[in-house]
């Protein structure tokens, strides 16, 4: 068995986390490489609902070894938040459980500090942060202004590596900002309540994972958002500022030389978005509203409404060629059971001509949708367990988002818990 990555299609809340908790009985390690605390994988199982934010979806499984890796911006606080929540629920999430690479870089107090200050400076043209500090924490890594998780087995460079940040980020807090300075103190302090919290979890897991590749153990890797929110190919500056493809990860694992076997794109059967940018499918009003409610569309990490709109073919196709997705799974299924119609748009018009094609950024403003109605099938599937005991026009709807997309549909689930899946 190969290794594999479930990776997000659009704009993220595809329902990654709930396929991780599903595949990872046949894995033995879960990573996540990339991205951080701001977005959120909801997991429905035996043990009850859970969001996570940083921890590998994984976790659940009592067999599979959990993997931090160096790409991902690594909060020590929402980590430890996580942890202590989870283990108050009987989760095992000690050492043994939770590996962490060395050489992440640690998401700093100020980090969050200045994201907010940057929205707040942008006002109307705000990018839509969720204000976890993602963004002024990617900026710093490749500024190279960060603190590498394994510092704190070298206590003495580490504090001195500290002042030196401190200084440096208290002349963008005030000179920039306006805004308060931070202090050694509470940064020390900071350090002792958290950072140094993460030592027994540290390991090179670029050793580890590539220990477990020779001795032919599967490893299955765990994606934040999806391809439209990725860095460099997604719908810029309306990003994430880290890579959320299936590329990536074999350098975000810690690991360069990790094989990527399969990759499992992850696809609702409507379109989601949260925050700011174009989304050309969206729906407004009472339709949206409907949809919202159905689909109980609010986000995991921030409880924000998101956008709901109708699957969108064009941006679908691109996000599976991004990813390189050799499979995909159709999430929530079940929830466009109350529609008489079931609406998909299949081409953006863009000044008066017609387009497949997803355009760069620039002209997705302008960008109108093409819609096509499919019948709807008027019914609750979510106890469906077999492909033939959904009803025609179900059936009818996934064959031709497959067809649409170019990509095989390998999973359809028709509702959020473990065993609601329909495996093709």
């Amino acid at each position: 068995m190969g290794n594999c990555a479930v990776v997000g299609i659009n704009w993220g809340d595809e329902g990654k986390g709930r396929m991780v908790d599903l595949l990872t009985e046949k894995y033995d390690y879960v990573v996540r490489y990339q991205g951080g605390g701001n977005a959120g994988h909801t997991v429905i199982n035996d043990k009850g609902k859970f969001a996570l934010h940083l921890i590998p979806s994984g976790i659940f499984r009592g067999s599979a070894v959990n993997v931090i890796g160096s790409g991902v911006a690594l909060d020590p606080e929402n980590l430890f938040a996580e942890i202590d929540s989870l283990e108050a629920r009987g989760v095992d999430v000690s050492p043994a459980r939770l590996r962490i690479s060395e050489r992440a870089s640690v998401l700093m107090p100020w980090h969050r500090e200045l994201d907010a200050l940057e929205e707040k400076r942008l006002a109307d043209r705000q990018y839509g942060s969720t204000k976890q500090g993602i963004a002024p924490f990617y900026s710093d890594k490749y500024a190279k202004k960060t603190v590498l998780a394994g510092e704190v087995f070298y206590p003495e460079a580490l504090k001195t590596h500290l002042e030196e940040l401190l200084e440096w980020k208290n002349l963008v807090l005030t000179g920039v900002y306006g805004a308060a300075p931070c202090t050694m103190a509470e940064l020390l302090e900071w350090k002792e309540r958290y950072l140094d919290r993460l030592a027994p979890y540290l390991c090179d897991t670029g050793r580890l994972l590539e220990d477990a590749q020779t001795q032919g153990r599967p490893i299955l890797f765990e994606a934040q958002l999806g391809a439209l929110r990725d860095i460099e190919y997604g719908i810029v500056p309306y990003t994430t500022s880290s890579n959320t493809l299936a590329a990536y990860a074999p350098v975000g694992s810690g690991f360069p030389g990790a094989r990527i076997d399969e990759v499992t794109g992850v696809v609702k059967a409507y379109s989601t978005c949260v925050g700011e940018g174009p989304f050309v499918s969206e729906m407004f009003g009472e339709e949206a509203d409907a949809l919202r409610q159905a689909g109980a569309e609010y986000g995991a990490k921030t409880g924000r409404p998101r956008r709901v709109g109708a699957f969108d073919a064009v941006a679908t196709r691109y996000g599976v060629r991004t990813q390189c997705a050799t499979n995909i799974a159709l999430t929530k299924l079940d929830v466009l059971g109350y529609m008489e119609k079931i609406p998909v748009c299949v081409a953006y018009s863009i000044g008066g001509k017609l387009t497949r094609e997803f355009p760069f950024p620039s002209a997705l403003g302008s960008a109108k949708p093409v819609t096509e109605w499919f019948e709807g099938w008027k019914c609750d599937i979510s106890s469906a367990r077999s492909w033939n005991a959904l009803p025609e026009a179900a059936r009818r709807y996934v064959e031709y988002i497959e067809q649409a997309v170019g990509c095989p549909i390998t999973y359809v689930s028709v509702g959020p818990e473990r065993d609601s899946m329909i495996i093709r």
